[in-house]
């Protein structure tokens, strides 16, 4: 028996994996995340398969279906949203699951911020432009940052940022990345919802983007992109297609 942490994608349902899709319709028992999954994807579960929400279970409660499983002999779904790599609470399963010998893989998806810069049609690194992306979130009171790692400091290098789970906090985000290496002109977007069919996107500034999103009523699965990569022109083609770059075929 096994455990399949299945990263199920940012939200459209035909952007899971191949790999995730096969385990999903082949595993007897799936445990997902309610408010964050689509229907869609749960159709894709064996007819007779039990099918658990865990919104509103304990962590404790999950891992006695998961032992529970176990004990049967039976294959496990466990779909998390995105990418399992970023912000899925995957780490404190897998812990609980070690300690009781219980095997377990994981399968990548794809990750929100991925799919955000799919909607924006935007590189995340361009030549001579930002070479370098910071995935961060903001603290909350269940969640702190831990030491270093506030926006101030993470702005300071004025690359790429990306920002998860931020939208609620926006008024005093921007305050905090503009004193970083930020400007109020630096670009800035957001991308709410990416592949669902209610999807939002937002282009404007740090100086107007907090405004937008108020506007909007966008305050929670949103994706926050900063940095001059998303107004990038003008910039050096990459090396990659260099007519100097030596070019060899696939043998």
């Amino acid at each position: 028996m096994t455990v399949y942490f299945i990263g199920a994608g940012p939200g459209a349902a035909d952007l899971i994996t191949v790999r995730g899709q096969r385990l999903l319709e082949s595993c007897p028992v799936c445990l997902y995340a309610g408010s964050i999954m689509p229907d869609e994807l749960l159709a894709l579960c064996p007819p007779d398969a039990k099918i658990i929400d865990t919104g509103p279970l304990t962590l404790d409660q999950i891992i006695t279906e998961l032992a529970g499983a176990d004990s049967a002999g039976h294959d496990v779904a466990r779909l998390h949203s995105g990418d399992p790599s970023l912000y899925s609470a995957l780490a404190e399963q897998c812990r609980r699951l070690d300690a009781l010998g219980i095997e377990y893989e994981i399968v990548p998806g794809v990750p929100a911020f991925a799919a955000a810069a799919a909607a924006l049609k935007r590189e995340l690194t361009v030549p001579g432009v930002a070479q370098t992306v910071t995935l961060t979130r903001v603290a909350t009171l269940s969640t702190p940052m831990p030491p270093g790692e506030d926006l101030t400091a993470l702005a300071q290098s004025g690359a790429t940022l990306v920002l998860h789970l931020a939208a609620a906090q926006i008024d005093a985000v921007v305050p905090q990345l503009l004193a970083g290496s930020y400007r109020p002109a630096t670009p800035c977007a957001v991308v709410a919802f990416a592949t669902w069919p209610q999807q939002q996107v937002l282009r404007g500034t740090l100086g107007d983007i907090a405004g937008q999103m108020q506007a909007a009523g966008i305050t929670r699965t949103a994706v926050i992109v900063v940095g001059d990569v998303l107004a990038a022109d003008g910039f050096t083609d990459s090396y990659l297609y260099s007519p100097a770059r030596r070019r060899t075929g696939r043998h």
